[in-house]
């Protein structure tokens, strides 16, 4: 795989399943139709709702043709068999079409809802790739990484195409490990604007390396809702350690007093002390011609894969307009259209 910039309309264009106000069990006429409208993948997250495995299984039968990945699968919930297990049932179903996105997550999840410690992140991660890079080509791996040790592990009946293992990365170091001994990074929560920091940030070159990029996208005119949405959202987000973390090295000092907050125990007041510009800028929301300008600015010369993630609106609580509505308006067509229109994507 080569850059976005030289595949042209080869970028892949994802979306993240489960879909807004649609039980797992009715998604299937909706995925069923995501390549006639020009997406090529279908993703998952794994942390307080769904697993990540379930839906990518369900839509490799709904849709054979699309690619599946997890963004992210936490390396902590899992043993690193198991992971290299699921990887391996998910590339029988979707033979060189699966992006297993693997990452830290946050001790939200690792730890208080699983009751597993959340140490050495970035040590874990870089085990865990060690490891499935290797298993995942048919060797067999046996002793001890930094965080785990095994005694002895093969897969039966290995991949013919191994699937390609990217990390879940915001800063430098995660970027690193990312770039040189995985197949890329999946990012998220973040502007257009901040893709340029991030990526110059990776001491290696991104060719052949996959790039994903997961936009947030509340398609609504009712910016009162989407903002009140997305401020529930981004105030327990921005507060995980990490997330702080990276939007403190991205310079966004102007969190500084909901942070405060946040710290205080005052939840309702961190989410009032966010500011409309941030919300803006890190959830995207307004009418579908609005939405997709935005999402076209994402469309930098190194991202390969754009992954929308549909938030619940207004209109679609009341009906008065459709999940298919919204995959419509927001198809890969109509956005890479906007190149042609005058959109700049960052740079």
């Amino acid at each position: 795989m080569t850059d976005s910039a030289s595949r042209g309309q080869g970028r892949q264009w994802g979306v993240c399943v489960p879909l807004p106000a649609l039980t797992l069990r009715a998604h299937g006429p909706f995925v069923a139709r995501l390549p006639e409208l020009g997406f090529t993948d279908v993703w998952t997250a794994e942390g307080g709702g769904l697993d990540a495995v379930t839906p990518l299984a369900a839509s490799s039968a709904w849709a054979p043709s699309l690619r599946l990945g997890t963004g992210i699968m936490p390396v902590f919930t899992r043993g690193p068999a198991v992971i290299a297990q699921t990887a391996a049932a998910l590339a029988e179903l979707a033979p060189g079409r699966v992006v297993l996105g693997i990452g830290s997550s946050v001790p939200a999840h690792v730890t208080d809802i699983n009751g597993i410690p959340h140490t050495k992140p970035l040590s874990r991660v870089r085990d865990t790739v060690r490891f499935l890079k290797r298993v995942l080509r048919g060797q067999r791996v046996d002793g001890d990484f930094d965080t785990f040790s095994l005694n002895g592990f093969e897969l039966p009946a290995p991949p013919a195409v191994p699937p390609r293992v990217i990390v879940g990365a915001l800063r430098p170091k995660m970027l690193e490990l990312a770039f040189t001994e995985a197949d890329g990074a999946i990012t998220n929560v973040l502007s257009a604007d901040d893709l340029d920091r991030v990526l110059s940030s990776v001491p290696v070159p991104l060719t052949g390396k996959e790039v994903a990029v997961k936009i947030f996208v509340c398609p609504t005119a009712d910016a009162a809702f989407a903002r009140a949405q997305g401020r529930r959202f981004l105030s327990w987000i921005l507060n995980r350690s990490v997330y702080r973390a990276f939007h403190e090295w991205l310079g966004r000092d102007e969190l500084a007093p909901m942070h405060r907050r946040w710290d205080a125990g005052d939840v309702v007041g961190a989410q009032a002390g966010l500011p409309d510009q941030v919300v803006d800028e890190l959830w995207v929301h307004g009418t579908f011609e609005q939405c997709r300008r935005r999402i076209a600015e994402y469309m930098h010369p190194s991202v390969t894969t754009i992954v929308l993630y549909l938030a619940t609106t207004p209109e679609l609580l009341d009906n008065r307009i459709s999940v298919a509505d919204i995959l419509e308006e927001l198809s890969p067509a109509r956005i890479e259209a906007l190149r042609h229109v005058g959109v700049t994507p960052s740079t």
